[in-house]
């Protein structure tokens, strides 16, 4: 009986261990396999129309405006990102998360013969802010660089200095706010149905996207 007992026992733990293994891995990002795509038209610092997918916006990086208004380095930025996609031997795309925005626009990481785009941008000084819907792969060392070009004063930094809104807090574990003007000090772009801080009663437009401006 007591034997009977302790298998039990021991059953329990196996579950229970297995299924918080699965709580944790759904909570973590993980990258897809990347897949080579042709450029068909370079819009701006973030974002262009690739074939496959269409029009696509580079995740979680934000480059300064050249399009409908003009920031400083917007042109710059757009420039530096439409000369790497036409030049480059080989582009490849990799989905992280969700696949699409609430424009309908692909989310993706970019790759250029063999560089991560977004990685590029933020070493040069060409990314202001991050945005973040949920928990990307690559972040951490994304959140490093942007510090450290920051520090050098590099490309848009050295006519501006980082703020609330330009340096990423979303590292931050708080995930519960009492409204949209407390989130967006964490989430300035606000965040998907999938992330732990969504509240439906901040989805006012019922969009999947909470706070989102």
């Amino acid at each position: 009986m007591k034997q009977s007992k302790k298998m039990v026992s021991i059953v329990m733990i196996a579950v229970l261990s297995f299924f918080s293994l699965l709580v944790v891995e759904s909570a973590e990002a993980k990258a897809g396999k990347k897949f080579t795509v042709s450029l068909k038209k370079c819009t701006d610092g973030d974002t262009a129309q690739f074939t496959k997918v269409g029009k696509t916006r580079f995740l979680y990086i934000d480059t300064p405006e050249s399009t409908n208004k003009v920031e400083s380095y917007g042109k710059t930025a757009a420039k530096y990102t439409c000369d790497k996609l036409t030049k480059a031997k080989k582009i490849e795309l990799q989905y992280d998360g969700t696949k699409k925005d609430k424009y309908g626009r692909t989310l993706a990481w970019v790759w250029v013969d063999g560089k991560l785009l977004q990685k590029e941008l933020i070493k040069k000084g060409y990314v202001k802010k991050f945005y973040d819907y949920g928990t990307y792969s690559y972040e951490k060392e994304l959140i490093q660089l942007q510090k450290e070009a920051q520090k050098k004063k590099i490309g848009y930094w050295s006519k501006h200095k980082p703020s609330s809104s330009t340096t990423n807090n979303n590292t931050s574990n708080k995930t519960s706010f009492k409204n949209c003007t407390e989130l967006r000090k964490v989430y300035p772009n606000g965040v998907s149905k999938s992330h732990p801080a969504y509240q439906a009663k901040m989805d006012r437009d019922k969009d999947g996207y909470a706070c989102e401006r």
